[in-house]
């Protein structure tokens, strides 16, 4: 079995690849064209975030089964094209989580004591002490935005220091909330209380531009921010503004909406720190990491063995064909519900009914929950972690069977329960094999899951969806499909747009500002 390490990674996971008796070819730096030169030759690819697997090198993967990520951020492989194909697509998730808590605790202290801007001052033989003067974190209220795996760790640091924290995330239940003891706040709230901002969130079209000059009216004079999360999630453009006004304090950022900068008007102001991404980059980290994933390519070439995937369950071969449907549709359940809905969810239920009841039903419910946990969390979900992370996050989950599935031979629903409110989704297939979204709550309808789509509550009045196809076409955006339901005529309705091309922040709000429109939410799948 041959490997291909096309990126930098550490010495020691090489070597458990070679003893294991695996060749392994290391070639950091290879060009689109020459990686896809070669790539047939190899069994196995191994990377970090260095390397783009595009669906034309995937494509001339004729040989490849396997594809490591040495880390956890993906956006880097085209995963639809790797699981059409049939190669598993693995990454090391949480190696990362306790090196980049505490370069947000590093930034926090250094951005609160002005340490990396009175060390250049010393180095250049001056003495400017009043100049430098911080302020203590002691008491003081530190705003934890999302509150994931290393959003916890931020916080768990923070009261050890004794600071007053306080969170915001839409899917973090109350129990949660008091286990790692964060008070459980809305997000205008935090911005009102927090002398300290610090984000940790998957940069998602909710969350772009999150921090910007209107949040930043809400905060407190002074307030300092820190983003070790995803650029994008903080506007630079408002908070160099908001920098220069005084109205913020000071920022320590360590990512950018474009890296590396081009635009350095930002980073060149005094109350800014910085540093060059390098949230996951210790070298225990980055050991850690290469080992993992070394690890489990050797489990997966040699023994068969599947861990960590992100694309596969850990099923036994025989029961691919009849599974992987039902995974599918599955997953895309938990997407479509994780964005449709906000709240924080306590209770997740699988309901099996038809034909369904049949299957080996416990990777079918890891890979809605998968689904569900995705878009809302800064760490990647897997097949393997979901389950740990809805237990983390104090979210049961339960599963039913029945024989019944109404008009169909088999139907796949998941229930979640957020903040007392009991949502459902219900989801089939046309043809045994194409997924098929049927009802939503209460309202019939019948959705194709894919791409990007507007999801609409909405008075079933004349004329909505006339204003809508209106206003998209004045924006140059095409609509692929539209669904709809309603409970009664002239009740209330859903409607279900797809589109072709992405819609941005300001024209979904003047999309919310129709007549009739209740409210609007994006769904990428």
């Amino acid at each position: 079995m041959k490997v291909l390490v096309s990126d930098n990674i550490s010495p020691k996971g090489v070597e458990l690849m070679k003893k294991a008796g695996l060749h392994v070819d290391v070639k950091p730096g290879m060009s689109p064209e020459e990686l896809k030169a070669c790539i047939s030759e190899y069994h196995a690819l191994i990377i970090r975030s260095a390397t783009k697997v595009t669906s034309d090198i995937i494509e001339a993967a004729v040989n490849l089964r396997v594809i490591g990520r040495a880390g956890s951020g993906l956006d880097n492989v085209d995963k639809v094209a790797a699981t059409k194909k049939g190669i598993v697509v693995m990454n090391t998730p949480g190696g990362n989580t306790i090196t980049t808590a505490e370069h947000t605790i590093a930034l926090l202290f250094a951005m609160a004591r002005n340490i990396p801007q009175a060390t250049v001052s010393m180095k250049e033989g001056k003495w400017e002490k009043k100049k430098f003067m911080g302020v203590e974190l002691f008491n003081k209220t530190l705003g934890v935005i999302g509150l994931g795996n290393i959003g916890s760790q931020v916080a768990k640091r923070a009261l050890a220091l004794e600071m007053n924290v306080i969170g915001y995330d839409p899917f973090l239940s109350d129990e949660r909330a008091r286990e790692i003891g964060v008070e459980k706040v809305s997000l205008d709230e935090l911005f009102e209380r927090s002398d300290f901002i610090t984000i940790h969130t998957p940069l998602t079209e909710e969350t772009r531009n999150l921090i910007n000059k209107d949040s930043i009216k809400k905060m407190k004079d002074g307030v300092r921010i820190i983003n070790c999360a995803r650029g994008g999630i903080v506007n630079e453009k408002d908070l160099y503004e908001a920098l220069q006004s005084g109205k913020v304090a000071a920022a320590a950022l360590d990512v950018f909406e474009k890296e590396p900068p081009e635009d350095l008007s930002l980073i060149k102001l005094p109350n800014v720190i910085c540093t060059p991404h390098l949230g996951a980059s210790t070298k225990e980290a980055q050991e850690n990491v290469a080992v993992a994933i070394a690890e489990q390519v050797i489990d997966y070439l040699i023994n068969g063995t599947i861990r960590n995937a992100v694309n596969f369950p850990s099923i036994p071969a025989e029961q691919v064909p009849l599974l992987m449907p039902y995974i599918e549709l599955a997953e895309l359940l938990g997407k479509f519900t994780a964005q449709v809905y906000e709240g924080g969810i306590t209770e997740v239920t699988v309901e099996y009914r038809g034909e369904a009841e049949e299957i080996n039903t416990k990777p079918v419910t890891i890979a809605a929950l998968k689904g569900l946990l995705e878009p809302i969390l800064t760490e990647t979900v897997n097949f393997v972690n979901a389950p740990l992370i809805a237990k983390e996050r104090g979210i049961e989950v339960k599963e039913t069977k029945s024989p019944e599935a109404g008009d169909y031979h088999s139907m796949l629903v998941l229930k979640i329960k957020a903040d007392g409110k009991v949502r459902e989704v219900y989801g089939t297939f046309y043809g045994k094999k194409y997924p098929r979204i049927v009802r939503v709550d209460q309202f019939p309808v019948e959705i194709i899951p894919e791409g990007i789509m507007l999801f609409m509550y909405n008075n079933d009045r004349p004329g909505v969806i006339g204003n809508i196809g209106t206003l998209l076409g004045k924006n140059n955006i095409n609509i692929a499909r539209m669904h709809f339901g309603r409970e009664k005529p002239g009740g209330m309705a859903i409607s279900v747009v797809s589109v072709d091309s992405d819609i941005n922040a300001e024209l979904l709000e003047d999309i919310k500002a129709l007549p009739n429109i209740l409210s609007v939410r994006l769904v990428k799948l």
